[in-house]
């Protein structure tokens, strides 16, 4: 684990006090589906504080992680919307927001008819350490091997490979709101490698945070107010999306970007801004002499793996991209070209993805036959009527 910061102790200390007291100017305004919200307990919608709504991209039955889930409300919004199927995990670090969300676990199963919300005690740029497990095994050790500091890094290691607390491919959409941005800078690589080692193949992160349109001067970065308000540990918004597409994410885009700024403060503009990030373009090239045709309007388009696609054109893609590009978030991009012969998945070589088109004949789909115009005949009438 890292060590604790500066930023981290005005983290904690301020949100253990919203969780006690509202702090009003703590987070901007945000508006909520209110069928839902009339399930929830006044005391979880007053002191609940984020910038955007990342429920809106939950759906039936998935496996939902809530990063920084403090006072628990983004959860039981969401457990309304997977249903009795579906599971919502929340994770947070500060003791005095779980204790408010876990307060109402009862009251809620009773009011919905179903029991599928959890809560656990841990950091969220280190999803495989359950914090509460931690503890109950730190107080099993004997008191003179405590003081080691090896026994409890071979604790630390044996729970994360052999307990985590969230496993890997185990999440279909991870949630966020407002929270990333509370991380210390040294820990974000990590964060971003956590929440797409828990993500399934197909899975999908929703993340509602705060971003600037400026650096933000290392002077307002040291200022521990403006830190644990969600604002100096912003991103810049050209920068937010990168740090998706750096750890392995496709399809990352600005899904919602407010006009107008939350605050604005020595000219930086900070303003809330959901991005969309999806896991599963790992995996081999397979040569399967599949295409797609971009429909436009641009000339040409390139993705974050250095594929250009050309309007109009049968631009060769491997079987991996294929199916991507027929996915969210690509829908309806792009025309699919199936192959004249189909190559089996366990005959396909590997293919060079260099921007390349496909030869025509390999691309004429299923059932192409060459159609020829019959031989014209002698008129049979010598009026020329016949013909």
């Amino acid at each position: 684990m890292s060590t604790p910061t500066h930023s981290d102790s005005a983290v904690a200390e301020r949100y253990a006090a919203a969780a006690e007291q509202r702090e009003a100017a703590l987070c901007c305004p945000v508006t909520y589906d209110t069928e839902r919200l009339k399930q929830l307990p006044q005391e979880i919608i007053e002191k609940d504080y984020g910038c955007g709504d990342p429920t809106r991209y939950v759906r039936p039955g998935d496996t939902v992680l809530d990063l920084g889930s403090g006072g628990g409300k983004l959860c039981y919004i969401a457990s309304q919307i997977v249903g009795a199927e579906g599971r919502v995990i929340g994770v947070d670090v500060n003791q005095t927001m779980l204790s408010l969300a876990r307060k109402y676990q009862p009251e809620m199963a009773e009011k919905l008819g179903y029991s599928n919300v959890e809560f656990k005690y841990g950091r969220i740029q280190d999803l495989a350490l359950d914090l509460d497990v931690f503890h109950q095994r730190m107080g099993k050790l004997p008191a003179e091997t405590v003081e080691h500091s090896v026994d409890v890094l071979n604790l630390i290691r044996d729970l994360r490979k052999g307990e985590p607390m969230i496993p890997d491919n185990s999440v279909d959409c991870v949630i966020s709101n407002c929270v990333l941005n509370l991380v210390s800078p040294e820990d974000r690589r990590q964060l971003f490698r956590e929440i797409y080692r828990v993500l399934k193949v197909g899975g999908r992160a929703a993340i509602s945070d705060i971003i600037s349109d400026e650096d933000v001067p290392q002077e307002m970065q040291k200022d521990a107010d403006l830190w644990s308000g969600c604002l100096s540990g912003a991103w810049r918004e050209d920068q937010f999306p990168e740090e998706f597409a750096n750890a392995g994410f496709h399809g990352v885009h600005v899904d919602k970007y407010e006009s107008e700024p939350w605050q604005v403060i020595n000219g930086i503009e900070f303003r809330s801004a959901t991005i969309m990030a999806y896991k599963g373009k790992a995996g081999p090239c397979l040569e399967r002499n599949q295409a797609v045709i971009y429909r436009g309007p641009f000339r040409s388009i390139h993705d974050d793996d250095g594929h250009e696609y050309y309007r109009g054109q049968r631009v060769a893609v491997c079987d991996k991209t294929f199916r991507l590009l027929m996915s969210e978030p690509y829908t309806g991009m792009f025309i699919p070209v199936e192959p004249l012969n189909e190559i089996p998945l366990d005959a396909a070589t590997t293919m060079d993805c260099t921007a390349r088109l496909r030869r025509p004949e390999e691309t004429k789909g299923p059932g192409f036959s060459e159609t020829r115009l019959p031989i014209e005949e002698a008129c049979c009438d010598p009026n020329g009527g016949c013909c």
